[in-house]
């Protein structure tokens, strides 16, 4: 029997997907988790053998989240199963130490498959998500972003959408001088002076789109 933890925000989404895995024989859902915070801590505490995780969360966020439970147990397998299929945010999650990442359009049966696979001990990238890495690769774009950690990659990634930094600080469960000192560190890392710039280079590596 395959033990996931499965993480989402979103309660109804959340049970969709429970309901799938579940109708696979060899998996069994111990454990939800709607926020970073609370996934690294069940992660830590019932050792899963595979994490089912969004990056959009609450909290510390996905990123974020993925990088601690990496950093408790080097061991750990996660799959990151997110809306977002541009090729940046499955190379953040990828060098974080994901085993896979899935688009929540992929087919059902595909959410079952890379959960048997990465438990097996094998990495598992959707067709699409791994073309769209490999041609960022070839281009050698989105070297950029890699500059920021994945708190900071998350901080921009809301700024581009035109979160508010109250809103934002709220989100992640931060202080408002907090998030106006990481947009101040973003800014200085990208070498960017302001908000359109910002939203522009997001465009251009794939974070948002028009």
């Amino acid at each position: 029997m395959i033990n996931v933890l499965l993480a989402d925000d979103h309660t109804v989404v959340r049970a969709g997907y429970r309901h799938l895995l579940q109708s696979a024989p060899d998996i069994k859902i111990i454990a939800e988790a709607d926020s970073g915070e609370e996934a690294y801590r069940l992660c830590e505490q019932l050792q899963p053998d595979v994490t089912v995780m969004d990056i959009s969360m609450p909290g510390m966020g996905g990123l974020e989240a993925l990088r601690r439970i990496r950093a408790q147990n080097e061991h750990a397998k996660v799959l990151i199963f997110s809306m977002h299929d541009d090729a940046v945010f499955p190379s953040r999650a990828l060098e974080a130490g994901a085993r896979g990442y899935l688009s929540k359009s992929c087919a059902p049966e595909a959410l079952i498959q890379a959960v048997r696979t990465i438990a097996a001990g094998s990495k598992y990238i959707g067709q699409e998500v791994a073309q769209k890495v490999a041609l960022q690769m070839s281009q050698g774009t989105g070297n950029l972003l890699k500059k920021l950690t994945p708190r900071e990659f998350e901080t921009f990634t809301l700024l581009a959408q035109g979160v508010p930094l109250a809103a934002l600080a709220e989100q992640q469960h931060i202080d408002y001088k907090t998030v106006v000192s990481v947009q101040a560190r973003i800014r200085q890392k990208l070498g960017i002076e302001n908000t359109a710039q910002l939203v522009m280079l997001a465009i251009r590596s794939g974070v948002i789109k028009v």
